[in-house]
Parts: structure tokens; sequence; C-alpha cells
């Protein structure tokens, strides 16, 4: 055999025997998809047809096929497609940016509140019932999202300062303290004026309830780029998870794409958050929960999150509407309910915390 046929025969063995590794770690990812995507299509089903007025999947069909049996019914059916397609967006939203916030930050506690996101909407919210008299829920939505987005960029700017630019552990100790310091701000505010209590009480539990499609605009625009951004950004994150330096060797502006992944994510928190209101533990759990399921390649990782978190959200809404009829129990907090078993099985099986 020439030396020439010889790399060449040592290539093809190499390729033969990598080939069934690679279709066995493509059918372990595809599975887990396939079943993680029939859960979501029974969990979209279940938040339609459950709540203090059961319907039947019949009617629900026929209403599809464009027969409709009566107006109580039909309208039931219609109101709860609204809070599904709510409920889908919002969960999504959230768990694809718990996901990349864990991915950019490498801190396993990354959620939508290490950033000061959720206290940058409420400040803003309880600011603006103070100073301005708002008592419209759109303008909350409004006073959230601009409250979250200066919140991010407020974090991002300071954990900048510095040679070593916007690091991991310089954005999650920024994120604190502008957590603890705003945060105070809030109590006084709200310890000054009780309607503002009130007001951010209803606010801040959380909720898909009483929506409209019409108002999913234009805060589900940002949605729609902040997920593309971070789905882009994929193979970067997957880098930054081997170090700043790794990454850069690799080819990675690390400044310029953390920071473009950070639009991405505070897009994601503060539409949602303007949207829902401060839904906690659903941006921490969901990537935890496919992390353990799928590994850590952000690649399949992501959208993973994102199916997941709008299935934790689609069933912890459905639990909240049918635990205590005829009152509905607030998605903030069911959600906290329904996944804090499986997060503390997680932790308990120690497959939670690896990065």
């Amino acid at each position: 055999m020439s030396t020439r046929t010889k790399p060449a025969a040592a290539s093809c063995l190499r390729q033969s025997k990598s080939a069934p590794r690679t279709l066995m770690r493509q059918r372990k990812t595809i599975l887990p998809l396939i079943l993680l995507i029939a859960l979501l299509a029974a969990a979209a089903l279940f938040s339609i047809l459950v709540g203090t007025r059961t319907v039947s999947p019949t009617v629900f069909f026929d209403l599809l096929a464009g027969h409709r049996h009566n107006d109580i019914e039909g309208d039931i059916i219609d109101v709860r497609i609204t809070r599904t397609i709510w409920g889908l967006i919002i969960g999504a939203a959230l768990g694809l940016a718990g996901a990349g916030m864990q991915g950019v930050t490498r801190n396993p506690l990354g959620d939508p509140g290490i950033l000061g996101v959720n206290t940058g909407a409420a400040f803003a919210v309880v600011a603006g019932i103070t100073f301005f008299g708002v008592t419209s829920p759109t303008l909350y939505a409004v006073f959230a999202f601009v409250g979250a987005c200066i919140a991010s960029g407020v974090v991002y700017t300071l954990a900048s300062i510095g040679q070593d630019g916007a690091t991991p552990v310089k954005l999650a100790l920024m994120g604190a303290a502008f957590t603890a310091g705003v945060g105070s701000f809030t109590s006084a505010f709200i310890l000054l004026n009780q309607n503002a209590l009130d007001d951010l009480r209803r606010w801040q539990v959380g909720s898909v309830a009483g929506k409209d499609l019409a108002n999913l605009w234009p805060a589900g625009a940002f949605i729609a780029v902040g997920a593309l951004i971070l789905l882009a950004g994929a193979r970067t994150i997957n880098n930054f998870a081997l170090g700043d330096d790794m990454a850069a060797s690799l080819g990675e502006n690390v400044n310029a794409k953390r920071f473009l992944l950070f639009i991405g994510i505070t897009l994601l928190c503060g539409a949602a958050t303007a949207l829902a209101g401060p839904i906690a533990f659903l941006g921490l759990m969901a990537p935890h929960a496919m992390r353990s399921l799928l590994g850590a390649d952000y690649r399949v990782l992501l959208p993973a999150a994102a199916v997941f978190g709008a299935v934790i959200l689609l069933i912890a809404d459905t639990v909240g509407r049918i635990v205590i009829p005829p009152q509905e129990v607030q998605v903030g907090v069911s959600t906290i309910v329904v996944g804090v078993p499986v997060f503390i099985y997680l932790i308990r099986t120690k497959k939670a915390v690896d990065l």
C-alpha cells in the first residue's frame, strides 16, 4: 500500500467509526424533541379545553371545522385560544431568555431577574403610577418595557467599566447590586403611595388572563427579534462556555457578540415582563430541565428551553384555573407551584448545575 493511500484509508476508518456515534447522538436528540413538541401540543389542547367550565374535544374540533354548537362554548374557546397563544409566546420568551442568559453569563442561576430586568420594570411601573398617575394596563406595559431596557443598559454599562469589559462575573454582581438598590427605591415609593401598592400588586403577580391578541403588538415583534438574535448566536454561546480566551481564539469578538446577545435577552425579558408581569422561576427552571435531558449544546438547548417554557406556563395557567374554582390562581404563582418540584428533582439528581 502506498504512503498516500494509508492516510486516506485511516481517515475512512475513522469516519466509519464516528458515523454510528453521530447517528446515535442525533437519535438521542431528535426523539426527545419530538416528544417535547407532542407535549406542547397536549398542553395547548389542555389549556383550551379545561377550566372552570370544561369543553368537550368534539366541540373544539367541530369549531375548527366551522361548526359552532352554541355561542357560550364558542366564546369560551375563543377566549381560551387567545389566552393559550399568550401563554405560548410568554413562556417561550422566558424559557429562551433564561437559557441564553445562563450561557452568556456562564451562571447556572441566570434568569430574567439576575440582570435587574424585573426590578427595573417594577420600578418604572411604580414611578409611572406615582408621578404620572398611570392606570391603564397598556401604559403599565410601556413603562415596564422601558424600565426593563434601561435596567439592562445600566447593568451592562457598569459591568463594562474596566479592562476586561462585561465579564460574566461582573454582570452577575452588577445585576445583584442594581436589584438591591433600585428595589429599595421601589419599596420607598410604595410606602409613600398606597395606590401604587394596590396597582403594582395586580401587575406584579403575573398573568396571561384577560388579554387580547391586539395587545401583543409591538411587544410581540420585540420578542421575535430577540429570539432571532439568540437562536442565531447559539454557536457563539457554545464558544463562550469554553471561556472568553478560548472563544476569542476561535474567532469570536467576545465583547461585541456578548453585547449583541445581551440585547436579544433584554428584548425577550423586557417584552415578556411588559406583557404579562414578572413571572419568576420559569427562566431559571426550563433551561436546566432541558439541559439535563439534551445536554449543553445551545443549538439544541435554546429552542428546547423555549418549547418547554411554553409547556410549563400553559400547564401552570390551566392548573391555576381549576385548583380553587371559581377563583383563579394567577400564573405567576402557579408557575412556581408547578415548577418547584421539577427543579428540586433536578437538583437532587445533580443534573441541573452543569453548563
